[in-house]
């Protein structure tokens, strides 16, 4: 089983756990926010076990750091919906893990008693073909979201088109690093080992 929860990107000079959107979860529950290395310019990211993220929480997060943020709502460690939120409302979605996706949103037949009978049968394969054919027709609509909203993180526009969607469409064992790659091809700052206090 993988992971499945939130992954929270955003800019803070404060640890980003200390933002007031925060402050519903109980004390013993932030224990369990896994904080991953930060990237510099004060970007960082925490993942969010399933149940402590709220789908208004990014407007109110983008409204405290006063700076683009984007979460991934992660599923089982296969699949993620992206939404990324810019200081002027500005918002965009993306899948990651594309055949994931089309498996999962691929629709049933409605007299369908037992899925698992369904799956991987010719007719499953071809619910999920025409699925991802759609997904993939948005790719570039969503990648110019996803450019635009680097743009307005102060990120330098070197990243590909192409690249992106490339990347967008691509499969990986883990969403998180498909996730991690995103920000890199973006042109994000390379994450950090935080130095060992001494």
């Amino acid at each position: 089983m993988g992971f499945s929860g939130h992954l929270v990107f955003a800019r803070s000079k404060r640890p980003l756990l200390e933002a007031p959107v925060f402050d519903g979860i109980h004390q013993e529950l932030k224990g369990t926010v896994h904080a991953w290395w930060p990237r510099p310019g004060g970007w960082q990211t925490l993942q969010f076990d399933h149940g402590l993220w709220e789908g208004d929480d990014l407007s109110a997060l983008v409204g405290w750091t006063g700076a683009p943020a984007c979460v991934a709502d992660v599923a089982d460690g296969d699949i993620a919906l992206v939404t990324g939120l810019e200081t002027n409302g500005r918002r965009w979605r993306a899948w990651l893990n594309l055949d994931q996706a089309a498996a999962l949103l691929a629709e049933e037949p409605e007299d369908l008693d037992d899925v698992s009978l369904w799956v991987d049968t010719p007719e499953f394969n071809e619910a999920v073909r025409r699925k991802r054919a759609e997904l993939e027709v948005n790719v570039p609509d969503d990648v110019e979201g996803v450019l635009s909203w680097a743009a307005a993180a102060g990120i330098p526009a070197t990243a590909q088109q192409s690249r992106i969607e490339e990347l967008l469409c691509s499969r990986e064992t883990f969403v998180e690093n498909l996730f991690s790659a995103l920000l890199d091809e973006l042109g994000f700052p390379p994450a950090v080992q935080a130095a060992p206090e001494p």
